[in-house]
């Protein structure tokens, strides 16, 4: 990272959050199985695409050889927040409808209820 002028400590000061929060995320993708996991693994990849672009945009420019344009630098400056933005519309889009049925937590069995708690259970409706 030295090539493009970034020291790794500033490399690993972004990118270690989005690759935290990608890590926690797979596990609860994998363990809690949401309803739309598609979007939640689009909008953990979005998240880190949107960290690492200011050092691929870096790496372009240094591979190039236009490291004094500033006039890229502001377009790049408002693109990453949209694409953090994206991200979060992904994971607000992958959440469940108010009212819809979970088709999660739809497709399991009813439990079978015995003696007392059928009793308790008919009791309460």
């Amino acid at each position: 990272m030295e090539f493009i002028g970034v020291p790794w400590f500033v490399v690993v000061r972004h990118l270690g959050p989005p690759l935290l929060l990608l890590a926690v995320g797979a596990v609860v993708v994998l363990r809690r199985r949401p309803s739309r996991p598609r979007l939640v693994w689009a909008a953990l990849t979005v998240n880190l695409m949107a960290a690492a672009l200011p050092f691929a945009w870096v790496l372009v420019q240094a591979l190039t050889g236009h490291t004094s344009e500033t006039v890229v630098g502001l377009i790049m400056t408002l693109l990453q927040p949209a694409v953090g933005i994206a991200a979060w519309l992904l994971l607000l889009a992958a959440l469940p409808r108010r009212g819809a049925p979970d088709p999660v937590r739809s497709a399991r069995p009813a439990r079978v209820l015995s003696g007392r708690a059928e009793e308790s259970a008919a009791a309460r409706r």
